[in-house]
């Protein structure tokens, strides 16, 4: 995934995209919704109206790897991810399926989507220890069987859950 960030995407907007994506555990489209102030010192606010299902705002901190991309990265008021000029307010999810699917081929990685970045950020928080009712509050699931469906569960982590089992 490093390589993805330092050979992969070329440019600041493309590394903060899909930083905010990988360290958020975000869907892309609630990236590409993003307005510049949304971001705010050291959090990141998905606004409920930009939320799949609409259900509630969120608010996630921005973690120092994050903080970095986002420096390098210095767009103009308004839209985070702007598209092209007079043609789209925004960048497009296509447009960003594209970023993703140029960058993965000059660094020859098959098999990365736009919503990888969302399952790799879930499935660490599990792997290190995140409690899910913690994890389903920084991605936005409103059921917890919906957000296990994306967790993917290591034979360590059995390994290490039944062996605390005992008298």
């Amino acid at each position: 995934m490093r390589r993805l960030f330092t050979e992969g995407l070329l440019t600041p907007r493309d590394r903060a995209l899909f930083g905010i994506c990988l360290f958020t555990g975000c869907r892309v489209s609630e990236a590409l919704a993003l307005q510049t102030t949304d971001i705010k010192g050291s959090a990141i606010t998905f606004r409920k109206s930009t939320t799949k299902g609409k259900h509630k705002t969120r608010i996630v901190d921005i973690p120092p790897g994050l903080a970095a991309m986002l420096g390098e990265y210095q767009p103009k008021q308004g839209a985070m991810f702007p598209g092209m000029r007079g043609v789209t307010e925004r960048l497009t999810r296509f447009m960003a399926d594209k970023i993703l699917r140029d960058a993965c081929k000059r660094i020859g990685v098959e098999g990365v989507s736009t919503h990888s970045f969302r399952r790799t950020a879930l499935t660490q928080m599990l792997s290190a220890g995140i409690p899910l009712r913690t994890i389903q509050e920084i991605s936005g699931y409103s059921d917890l069987g919906t957000l296990q469906r994306y967790l993917e569960i290591t034979s360590e982590q059995n390994r290490k859950a039944v062996s605390v089992i005992g008298f």
